[in-house]
């Protein structure tokens, strides 16, 4: 059971992040029947830090609570190439060891890696790092449309708001479903989220595809993506064999054709969702889709929720007029 909670703060932390976690596990709400939890704000030496937002920080402590702590929460900093302090480090690999529960918010999964406890574990981070994430720790099983991740004691959120869903995914492990939801009505959030975080990923269609030799094909693809196409006419615009077409083609974009064609018919979807109030059919029939169930079944694939489920998260891009 979580009853004390240990929050690293490092230089540059982000202020929503960190936020997130005194709202959750910092915040007195026994007197409304939630559980209580001894909360502590640390940094590496206890003297104050800046934060991302520019104004100074200053904690409760220095490492000291990170040892007995049941939680320890490291929040989003602004990351880059530097040294990380080792004291933060090893107290980290102390607490997981000892079986504590080790969380990281949005880019602090880096810290997490530094500190070796992603190695061979599945884990996230926001979007926009999930890449380099992966090439800093090749070992690690980094998962791109997660919102979180849980991993034995090591758990990972997603950027900014994820850590909302993390943190209430760890309330509802430990004290239960009706806590949690209780506790997300009373933050006006939702208890659960479907999808992951790939609907939120900026994907916009491509202009010119980057492929040297069949740039004039996918450029022409990517205008006339409502028809119908096949390998051989696409070939033949190429003026290849279908076969020499495909393994030319898997060559220039790292995929076969179909799979291609199939994200770019997605991703057209997902603008016509967020930019009209046309129809689920007709949003199919204008990526190119056979029917709606078609495009069903690919949007959840690829954007991890329903097309209409999409659009209701982004429906204030939806135009009122």
């Amino acid at each position: 059971m979580i009853r004390s909670v240990a929050v690293i703060a490092l230089d540059q932390v982000a202020v929503f992040e960190l936020g997130v976690l005194t709202e959750v596990f910092g915040t007195d709400r026994t007197d409304d029947g939630f559980p209580g939890y001894r909360f502590t704000v640390c940094t590496a030496d206890g003297d104050p830090v800046r934060t991302a937002s520019g104004f100074g920080l200053t904690p409760h402590a220095d490492l000291a609570p990170v040892d007995d702590a049941d939680l320890v929460a490291v929040p989003a900093y602004t990351h880059g190439d530097g040294e990380l302090p080792e004291a933060v480090l090893a107290a980290l690999r102390r607490a997981a060891d000892r079986g504590a529960y080790v969380f990281s918010v949005c880019s602090a999964a880096f810290v997490l890696g530094a500190a070796g406890l992603l190695d061979g574990r599945e884990c996230t981070t926001h979007w926009k790092y999930v890449d380099e994430l992966q090439r800093r720790h090749p070992s690690a099983r980094v998962r791109c449309d997660s919102l979180y991740v849980a991993d034995g004691p090591v758990l990972t959120s997603a950027g900014t708001a994820a850590g909302i869903d993390a943190c209430l995914h760890l309330v509802r492990q430990e004290h239960g479903s009706g806590t949690a939801t209780r506790l997300a009505r009373r933050m006006v959030v939702p208890p659960h989220r479907d999808g992951g975080q790939s609907q939120y990923v900026e994907a916009p269609i491509p202009a010119t595809p980057d492929a040297p030799t069949l740039e004039p094909v996918l450029s022409w693809l990517v205008g006339h993506l409502d028809r119908p196409t096949t390998v051989d006419e696409l070939a033949a615009r190429a003026g290849m064999s279908p076969r020499t077409f495909a393994r030319r083609f898997r060559a220039e974009t790292g995929t076969t054709p179909h799979d291609w064609l199939t994200n770019q018919r997605v991703l057209l979807a997902r603008r016509l969702l967020e930019e009209t109030r046309l129809s689920v059919e007709s949003v199919a029939a204008r990526s190119g889709f056979p029917d709606a169930a078609a495009l069903r079944h690919h949007f959840a694939r690829r954007v991890g929720t329903t097309p209409q489920g999409y659009r209701t998260t982004f429906r204030d891009r939806v135009p009122t007029a």
